[in-house]
């Protein structure tokens, strides 16, 4: 049986492009719980709080339920519930699974083939976060669900989805000249651009395609904050800020929110922007909430 095959296709719901990644971050949540305890069931009741967090911090913009993925999951052959009356599960309804005591677990043979072959486990852990998750997520990610996944000889989205173009980076950073298009941070250690990386808007796991239209270069800070779905770029390829965030500080306020309704900076002339299909597709699937008014002149 390939389980990265198995995992590779799980079922999900879509539609036009939406982002549903409930059952990948269960599946995250418990292989992160299976590292501790290899035997160990996750009860609805108390795991019901971590997964809303992942889910509320990593998912969708709209409000979803944990209870979805926690019985759907089971249809992919990769996931059980037992309850107390014992095994099936009672639906994807939050009382019944509450009432119930509803508990999940990996699979049976995916458990079997784990203990076979431990290495399996950094192996599906990094398909899931490819497959779903920017790489600027990647980390932050791994640490919320408390996974160590093997990087170095990890499977690669290339074996379902090919190879990213390698020339993406180089391409965007030069059509926006080396400087982050929200704040203008241009730093270097001598000849060598540092802190500077080129983000996906539509993100490469969800067909976002290797081109200077669907990038922008961006510092650190605000690639992170972009795949968080603080920032976003709106149809006057002006700067938005999400009205969720929240920061009382200078550096909070200079860096983030004083970014409200500022025009990017770059492209360079001859360079294509970023295309509006994938700036609606950020609008509409990361960016959180409303954009901030935005600051009086």
């Amino acid at each position: 049986m390939d389980w990265l095959e198995r995992i590779a296709n799980l079922r999900q719901w879509t539609r036009s492009g939406t982002r549903a990644p409930h059952k990948p971050l269960l599946l995250l949540y418990a292989l992160g719980r299976y590292q501790d305890d290899a035997d160990g069931g996750l009860r609805y009741t108390a795991v019901e709080h971590d997964l809303q967090r992942l889910l509320t911090e990593y998912g969708p913009p709209h409000r979803t339920t944990p209870a979805y993925p926690f019985h759907h999951l089971v249809n992919d052959d990769v996931w059980e519930v037992r309850t107390d009356r014992g095994p099936g599960s009672p639906g994807s309804g939050v009382g019944d699974l509450r009432a119930t005591g509803a508990t999940g677990r990996l699979a049976p043979d995916l458990r079997g083939a784990l203990r076979r072959e431990p290495e399996l486990l950094g192996r599906i852990a990094r398909l899931l976060l490819d497959l779903h998750f920017p790489p600027s997520l990647h980390g932050e990610l791994c640490e919320a669900v408390g996974l160590e996944p093997e990087p170095a000889q990890a499977q690669r989205l290339s074996a379902v989805r090919g190879q990213r173009d390698r020339r993406m980076r180089e391409l965007v950073l030069t059509a926006y000249e080396y400087r982050c298009a929200f704040c203008g941070y241009d730093g270097r250690i001598g000849a060598v651009p540092v802190g500077l990386e080129a983000a996906h808007v539509r993100w490469w796991a969800f067909g976002g395609p290797d081109v200077v239209e669907n990038g922008l270069c961006l510092c650190s800070l605000h690639h992170k904050l972009f795949d968080k779905g603080v920032l976003g770029v709106g149809d006057d390829l002006r700067i938005l800020v999400s009205q969720r965030f929240v920061g009382h500080s200078p550096a909070a306020r200079a860096h983030v929110t004083a970014l409200a309704g500022r025009s990017l900076d770059g492209p360079q002339p001859g360079a294509r922007p970023v295309a509006a299909v994938h700036r609606d597709w950020h609008t509409r699937q990361v960016f959180h909430g409303e954009p901030r008014p935005a600051p009086a002149a």
